[in-house]
């Protein structure tokens, strides 16, 4: 049978647009379909406004601090609305450059809401398509708990929007996500607080970074609440909000904001049409190969489950492509010693096996930490310090994790993260000379072991 496409791809973000495009690249001929915007959750109302944010809160600690360093400066203000509007600039610009990633390698863009007719054929906007393989990389969608006034609440995809810089908000939830908009909101200036019904946030993460990051937002001012969570919401007259939380405590607020988790968007995509099949968490099932259970019908990304991150979901991306149309260059992806950053204030970066799982995986571990506060701090009142932690295999001598609390840690960690996916050993960091003056040169001066 002759088809359309040999790669139809709905779903216009990271993984999609890296497959579309790579796979054009091969002599494919590809369609991607999208019904919202180009370059998916990451570009929009993700990692990328949420950095930009991020940015603008830290200026308010750079205005302090200068002071250490001879600047006088007037008093500082902030406009929520001129942040969000040259953020919104810059996102429309991305926009356009994945447009033209798109048309410029050779795909066919459809725009608007595609849907499964069957395992070969998609329909959108009233027009019908078939293709050999088609691709689900549609990503995810933020959850807000079915309880009473949660029509009050927003989550992230609203936060990139709001109108005005609420004066109070509450931040509900323990993920990287509600620890980085309660770090943008607290020191944009709003009176914060961070709910979360665990014992401590970043669950799944080194304990001494959780400790360490609690520690440090705590000196900062930020209200951390823990064993917490919210029975009911409700609207005031003056427009403000009252939380009333399972404990009985009452919290006014202006702006409640969730971030406790996110589905798989899969909705009215005719999967029933196929014998597509979905794990037990609601994802597609796809094997090593991203394969579903309709052999025609692959999915990558945040649709599957896996690691949810962007640099993965291009990985995958590329890999259905190669497998597809370039199998002499096709190689899985691999999961371990994915680095990853969390945008807090302070940052953390982190790659590799946290002390927890060494420890719960077998290995005789050697730990090895360093506490101080940045050369940057020393002229300044500030009190912040950094964390730098080595898990190391005792029998081996292979670093097995490596993580960091401070001033740009991700952009630290990545490069370690090639001398851990490598195989480096600890005498090689010991061996390699440290750039002076540097916080990055501590990783390669830990001589003695903190716990074994």
């Amino acid at each position: 049978m002759a088809y359309d496409f040999d790669l139809y791809v709905i779903g216009a973000g990271s993984g999609g647009v890296r497959s579309a495009r790579f796979a054009a690249g091969f002599g494919a001929k590809v369609a991607v379909a999208e019904s919202r915007y180009l370059g998916g959750t990451c570009v929009n109302v993700g990692c990328v406004p949420k950095k930009l944010l991020v940015y603008g809160a830290h200026f308010a600690e750079d205005f302090e601090q200068s002071a250490g360093f001879g600047w006088t400066l007037g008093k500082a203000d902030f406009d929520w609305a001129t942040l969000i509007a040259n953020k919104d600039r810059e996102i429309n610009r991305l926009n356009g450059i994945y447009r033209n990633l798109l048309v410029n390698s050779g795909v066919t863009l459809h725009e608007g809401h595609a849907r499964l007719i069957d395992p070969h054929q998609v329909e959108i906007n009233g027009q019908r398509y078939t293709a050999r393989h088609i691709l689900i990389a549609t990503g995810g969608w933020p959850q807000i708990p079915d309880i009473p006034g949660r029509e009050h609440a927003i989550s992230s995809n609203e936060a990139f929007f709001l109108k005005e810089l609420p004066k109070r908000i509450l931040v509900v939830g323990g993920g990287y996500i509600a620890v980085e908009f309660a770090g943008i909101f607290h020191g944009l200036g709003a009176d914060t607080k961070l709910l979360y019904r665990g014992e401590l946030f970043l669950r799944g993460f080194d304990g001494a970074v959780r400790k360490h990051l609690q520690e440090e937002l705590t000196k900062r001012g930020l209200d951390l609440q823990f064993n917490a969570d919210i029975e009911r919401i409700e609207k005031q007259a003056d427009g403000s909000l009252k939380v009333t939380l399972k404990d009985g405590r009452e919290l006014a607020t202006d702006c409640v904001f969730y971030a406790t988790g996110r589905r798989p968007m899969l909705d009215n995509l005719g999967l029933e049409n196929t014998g597509v099949k979905l794990d037990k968490r609601g994802f597609i099932e796809v094997d090593e190969q991203y394969q579903s259970a309709e052999p025609s019908i692959l999915a990558i990304g945040d649709v599957i489950g896996r690691v949810q991150l962007t640099p993965v979901a291009l990985a995958e991306g590329m890999a259905v492509a190669r497998r597809l149309f370039k199998p002499e260059q096709y190689r899985p992806v691999d999961y371990n010693m994915i680095p990853t950053a969390v945008f807090s204030l302070p940052n953390i970066g982190t790659v590799g096996l946290t002390e927890e799982q060494a420890r719960e995986a077998g290995h005789k571990v050697q730990i090895f930490e360093s506490r101080f506060r940045p050369m940057k701090l020393t002229l300044t009142e500030c009190q912040e310090r950094t964390l730098m932690k080595l898990v190391v295999d005792a029998a081996t001598d292979k670093v097995l994790g490596c993580h960091m609390v401070g001033p740009d840690a991700g952009e630290i960690v990545q490069g370690l993260a090639i001398a851990l996916k490598a195989g480096a050993t600890k005498r090689d960091f010991d061996e390699t000379i440290g750039v002076h003056p540097t916080a990055a040169e501590e990783f390669v001066t830990m001589r003695t072991p903190v716990a074994g």
